[in-house]
């Protein structure tokens, strides 16, 4: 086994028992970056002198016998929607192209206390509106299964550069899927964590009631390690409550014995490819041979998901893209403007791509005057039914299961020019994000294509660790 190809549990093992050094596994992931990039596209920018000295710094306290912690000198990747202080951050938008923060996230500051190695920045959908990664003025990002299909989205870049060993782990956004889905396609682990469970300061915003982080990794084992380094209360964050965060590796060894899992009669319904849902089903029945409890339930919200999802994400997307125009944030278009009107028109006309002019579109009428109530207000009281919808559930089940994806990864520009087909991809990730609840996708098979196809796995709010003792449950038997 190459050193790329290792877990973040096997590379802290290999650095502690000196089998190899932190720049050797770094090298070999940069190695790995230049052979590959160039294909797969997951790389907007790539910090090869800094990543060698992080990875340096990394072997002089492993030289020393310091008890570090078990990321350190593990090398990672980092969708380009997180401030990263003297590094490039562009949202995969033009008008970004040029922004350099003087500070970092939060969750970035986290990661380097615990002694990372970024090796970069990945690719995504422009400021992470998109189900393909193709929406990025750096080009799409491929899927390494398959070179011809998209690779999920929005953080595509980061799920490929997993699955195609270029890093160890990575972090990305998800909003509405943009974790879960990626990672089924990419067949790696995805978690998408509680709204408010990791901080969100320093990362470009989506939409604000929505946007979670979360890593993507090799084993389900290895994101519940990510998570326990970049969850908890941050004061630059107040949607981050002051609520303990457990030891997440207890649970990863509980067993699934007596465990309820609900499996949602909808999520097997209109719209779902046949083989996924096939491949879904034996993935439950191997769980239930462990011991789990399978039981229909109904999610009879489900259906409206999309809809509501399009009128309240893109309404609060328009407000939080107002800043970009060229004078707060961005780069100023270069064509001569008569006033200050023009000159964001010329701007943004120049620096936004089409996906995020459409939402910009969608977002500002159905919030303008005359529209609030009959759009964005009810859509926000159709989320109060979804979120009924799952705590019903829940007094009934442990955990909730389906498709990550109700369809295989399409190939590249196959949905250029029908936006509402690719909007449908979501259809199984975004009601779990309009609850706020935390969600899981683990590989549990390949269709006839040798596509991946990934088991979605719910539970509650701040119930993480329920996701990780299913998840490794299924590790052992499925995969």
């Amino acid at each position: 086994m190459n050193l790329n190809e290792l877990t973040i549990t096997q590379a802290a093992k290999g650095l502690r028992n000196k089998q190899f050094s932190a720049v050797e596994l770094t090298k070999v992931c940069l190695d790995q970056i230049e052979k590959r990039n160039k294909d797969v596209n997951a790389f907007i920018t790539v910090c090869q002198d800094s990543a060698l000295k992080e990875a340096e710094e990394a072997d002089k306290g492993f030289a020393t016998g310091k008890d570090l912690p078990i990321l350190a000198g593990i090398p990672c990747a980092i969708k380009d929607n997180f401030n990263t202080k003297g590094i490039r951050t562009t949202c995969a938008s033009k008008i970004l192209d040029n922004f350099v923060p003087t500070y970092d996230a939060t969750s970035i500051k986290k990661l380097k206390e615990q002694g990372m190695v970024l090796l970069g920045k990945t690719n995504l959908d422009e400021y992470t509106c998109g189900a393909s990664c193709e929406h990025s003025c750096f080009g799409p990002t491929k899927n390494p299964y398959d070179l011809d299909r998209i690779s999920g989205g929005s953080s595509g870049g980061s799920a490929a550069a997993v699955a195609d060993n270029m890093c160890l782990y990575s972090l990305g956004t998800d909003t509405g899927g943009s974790i879960r889905q990626p990672a089924s396609f990419c067949n790696i682990i995805g978690l998408k964590v509680t709204y408010g469970r990791v901080s969100r300061f320093g990362v470009t915003s989506f939409a604000s009631s929505l946007d979670t982080i979360g890593p993507l990794t090799k084993t389900v084992e290895d994101a519940a390690i990510v998570l326990q380094a970049i969850a908890g209360k941050d004061p630059l964050d107040s949607t981050t409550p002051d609520k303990e965060v457990p030891n997440y590796s207890l649970f990863l060894d509980k067993g699934i014995k007596g465990l309820r899992i609900g499996v949602p009669k909808e999520y097997f319904g209109e719209g779902i490819d046949n083989e996924i849902a096939e491949i879904v089903r034996k993935a439950l029945k191997d769980l239930e041979q462990e011991g789990a409890i399978l039981k229909e339930i109904s999610l009879p919200m489900t259906k409206y998901g999309v809809a509501l999802y399009y009128i309240i994400a893109p309404t609060e997307l328009s407000a939080n893209l107002g800043r970009f125009d060229g004078i707060r944030y961005g780069r100023k278009g270069e064509a001569k403007a008569e006033d200050l009107i023009e000159q964001y028109k010329i701007s943004r006309g120049e620096g936004f791509g089409d996906e995020i002019k459409r939402r910009i579109m969608i977002g500002t009428y159905v919030s303008s005057a005359g529209y609030y109530d009959a759009y964005y207000k009810k859509a926000q009281k159709v989320r109060t039914l979804i979120i009924q919808d799952f705590n019903e559930a829940f007094e009934e089940v442990d955990v909730i299961c389906g498709p990550a994806s109700p369809i295989p990864p399409w190939k590249i520009g196959e949905n250029e020019n029908n936006p509402l087909a690719e909007y449908l991809a979501d259809l199984m990730t975004i009601p779990a994000s309009c609850a706020g609840i935390t969600g899981m996708s683990v590989p549990c098979g390949k269709d006839s294509k040798e596509l991946p196809v990934g088991l979605q796995i719910l539970a509650p709010q701040f119930e993480e660790g329920r996701l990780f003792q299913v998840g490794r449950a299924y590790e052992r038997v499925g995969r």
